[in-house]
């Protein structure tokens, strides 16, 4: 089981968006996603978000919201805990490079229209609202198709 994090930053009603195009067998290669990684031994979520964020974009994170806890199960890869934050302060100028990929603001509004995992189109109509509360979701794929979504609020 692999435990990794995921945040999408807000400022100035833009996200903060990754497009993965620059790792050789990235499975997000193609696709726009927020910042994040894997949560290293003896590291607590929060610790692996403020810690990735820092190293992809040059960016402190000084606000940090737990949104949710996405379990994704796959037909090809180990199962994953996500855990999904949001945040809208930070200190820092952004880096100009990144080798995940290219860093881009993008409108709020355009968001959606972006080429990213079916999943990811469950949950962040979800974080885009402030109202949501903490969730848990569970995303089932087969091959790189969606096959199941169940969700829990709390």
């Amino acid at each position: 089981m692999v435990n990794t994090t995921l945040c999408y930053l807000k400022h100035d009603n833009k996200y903060l968006m990754l497009f993965r195009n620059k790792k050789e067998a990235d499975l997000n290669e193609g696709k726009w996603i927020g910042i994040g990684g894997h949560v290293e031994d003896k590291e607590t979520p929060e610790e692996c978000m403020i810690r990735e964020m820092k190293e992809e974009t040059g960016l402190t994170l000084t606000s940090l919201r737990y949104r949710a806890l996405i379990t994704f199960v796959s037909d090809i890869y180990e199962t994953e805990y996500m855990h999904l934050f949001t945040a809208d302060d930070f200190e820092g100028k952004l880096v100009s490079f990144c080798n995940e990929g290219t860093l881009s603001w993008i409108d709020e509004d355009k968001l959606l229209d972006l080429p990213t995992w079916e999943g990811d189109r469950k949950f962040l109509p979800l974080i885009m609202d402030d109202k949501t509360g903490f969730f848990t979701m569970k995303l089932v794929y087969e091959k790189d198709k969606l096959i199941e979504c169940t969700k829990a609020f709390y």
